[in-house]
């Protein structure tokens, strides 16, 4: 008998609708319904829930090839919502292309690093577009925290592909512009960003 039979077979013989299982394994009621229907399979923490409610072992209910392949599948959602969760910080973290001290503004023929709030001897074009493209990036760091916190692969994967891009185009402006201590900042940023993309690539994340 399959996983999903068992479960269905269970739930009838306590007298459950599936709503009323769902409240008690803390669930929605369209989770076990794809998981009576075969249609996927419940985590481990909500396996070991049914185990303990249903008073069956998880070997009962799951065979251990399925267990390990459940257990592999949970464990690579992880490591992708982890490398999502740096993903973001690292964006967020580009604020600090706008707070640091990393731009020169020449007075009395002194030369004093400012940030990018006091930063005047450039072009409007070119400080407008510092602007636009650290707010950027700031705000795909945000979207990206909070479609990592809601489980939201699909989107989540368009938001790293914008970020790897805008963070390209961060460092090629900086570099046009001769902004040589930002530049360092924004090519650190957008390596780490890719040192993390290649580390989970190898592990199939």
């Amino acid at each position: 008998m399959e996983f999903h039979e068992k479960l269905q077979e269970l739930r009838k013989n306590r007298g459950l609708t599936q709503e009323e299982l769902a409240e008690v394994l803390y669930v929605s009621r369209t989770a076990i319904s794809k998981w009576e229907s075969g249609r996927g399979y419940p985590s481990i923490d909500s396996l070991k829930e049914i185990s303990n409610y249903f008073s069956v072992t998880i070997d009962e209910l799951l065979s251990s090839e399925k267990m390990l392949s459940i257990a592999e599948k949970e464990h690579k959602a992880n490591l992708r919502s982890m490398c999502d969760l740096l993903f973001g910080l690292l964006d967020i973290g580009s604020f600090i292309l706008i707070v640091l001290p990393l731009y020169p503004n020449k007075a009395n023929e002194f030369i004093y690093s400012v940030n990018l709030f006091a930063y005047t001897q450039t072009t409007s074009l070119t400080l407008l577009l510092y602007w636009i493209i650290f707010i950027s990036l700031v705000v795909t760091g945000v979207i990206k925290l909070l479609l990592t916190k809601l489980g939201i692969e699909r989107y989540n994967r368009i938001m790293t592909g914008l970020s790897m891009v805008i963070s390209i185009l961060a460092v090629l402006l900086l570099a046009v512009t001769r902004e040589s201590y930002a530049v360092v900042v924004a090519f650190l940023l957008l390596v780490i960003k890719g040192c993390l993309l290649l580390k989970f690539a190898k592990i199939g994340v």
